[in-house]
């Protein structure tokens, strides 16, 4: 709507341009012709110019208009500023900003012939420099629109691929924390299966052993087990629906803090200088927390290992008596990662700090790249 009154006020200031320098008349006015056809010809030029956004092939008729009129006059015709070169321009410009390719050179043509009209059958556009200069208007009319119209697609491609871009990397990122969450689900339930059989197992033991106690004793005892399987067969269930199909549940217990070391010397084999610290009561962790340290320190080695040109890397973890601070920090420059690429890892690792209510951070520092996640602790 902001467009079409745009254009309707620019047709009407040509218009008007264009009849005041007929009947004042303007300086600009060359050759002999009818004043009133003149006039109608600028009329309808400019009502054409009205729908040059909307209807640009209309803006064609800006050209016919005055070819019939230089044709039925058989070249009397007045030759204009404001009334007819204006409008040329105004339609050449439209065609190759608003039209197709196609329409924009369709006009391009049609303007040409018209101009070749006037340099062979009007004498006031015949001097050289008058048609250098027509010529030269009209072509730096049309150069400008298409210039403008290459700009506008390529803003709207790179628009546009940026959005893809940014919606794959949505998808990536909402995949990468679904396998991640299925991920520390299982494992989860590989921690708690192995700590509830173990427990049954125990409380089986002990109501079979206990003799001389209180029934009392026995009756907790078989509450426990109760309670213990039945823990056991609600996180088979829950666990069931996030396993792919095919896997099997294990018992095995998962890596802890206990851990390090291996995963340590594990990056030394690959020429890494690693070293390592772990401070405060490590082993009084629960399992699923010291999990998670674990697997913040292997996915951040693996990230050294793939994307940083590192020699060394200092690991540190400190069990304070109310949370438990993982830190790791190398000496290498980041290398160039793949355009959109979500950072599968990073997610993992805040996804296992988020799980404890904690927080994980990874940025680079002044000699290198520092990831710290800070842990709330859980009482054990």
């Amino acid at each position: 709507m902001i467009h079409a009154v745009q254009d309707a006020l620019l047709a009407l200031a040509v218009a008007a341009l264009g009849v005041a320098e007929i009947w004042v008349p303007f300086e600009s006015v060359n050759g002999q012709g009818s004043p009133v056809v003149s006039t109608v010809g600028v009329v309808i030029a400019a009502g054409l110019l009205t729908q040059r956004r909307a209807r640009p092939v209309l803006s064609v008729g800006v050209f016919a208009v005055w070819l019939v009129i230089g044709v039925t006059t058989l070249g009397e015709m007045q030759v204009l500023f404001f009334g007819q070169m204006v409008p040329f321009m105004l339609a050449l410009y439209s065609l190759a900003r608003h039209g197709s390719r196609r329409l924009a050179w369709t006009g391009a043509a049609s303007a040409a012939v018209t101009l070749l009209f006037g340099d062979l059958f009007i004498p006031a556009l015949q001097a050289p420099p008058e048609i250098i200069f027509h010529w030269t208007v009209c072509a730096l009319a049309f150069a400008i629109g298409w210039g403008l119209r290459a700009s506008e697609h390529r803003a709207v491609a790179a628009a546009l691929r940026a959005s893809q871009v940014e919606a794959a990397s949505r998808e990536l990122t909402a995949a990468a924390i679904t396998d991640e969450r299925a991920r520390i689900a299982r494992e989860l339930h590989d921690v708690l299966a192995h700590s509830v059989s173990v427990m049954v197992v125990q409380a089986g033991a002990a109501a079979q052993a206990v003799d001389d106690d209180p029934a009392f004793v026995r009756r907790a005892l078989e509450s426990i087990r109760a309670t213990g399987a039945e823990s056991l067969d609600e996180v088979r269930r829950v666990v069931n629906m996030l396993r792919d199909s095919g896997e099997e549940a294990g018992l095995v217990p998962q890596p802890g803090v206990g851990g390090l070391d291996d995963l340590v010397a594990a990056a030394r084999a690959t020429g890494l200088q690693v070293t390592s610290e772990v401070t405060g009561d490590a082993d009084r962790l629960p399992a699923g927390l010291s999990l998670a340290v674990f697997r913040i320190v292997q996915e951040s080695l693996t990230n050294v290992r793939k994307h940083a040109r590192a020699d060394a890397v200092q690991v540190s973890v400190n069990c304070e008596p109310h949370q438990v601070e993982v830190r790791v920090v190398d000496d290498g420059a980041a290398q160039a990662s793949s355009p959109g690429s979500p950072g599968h890892g990073l997610i993992g690792m805040r996804e296992r700090a988020a799980l404890y209510g904690g927080t994980l951070e990874a940025a680079r520092v002044a000699d290198g790249f520092a990831v710290r996640a800070v842990l709330p602790r859980i009482a054990s």
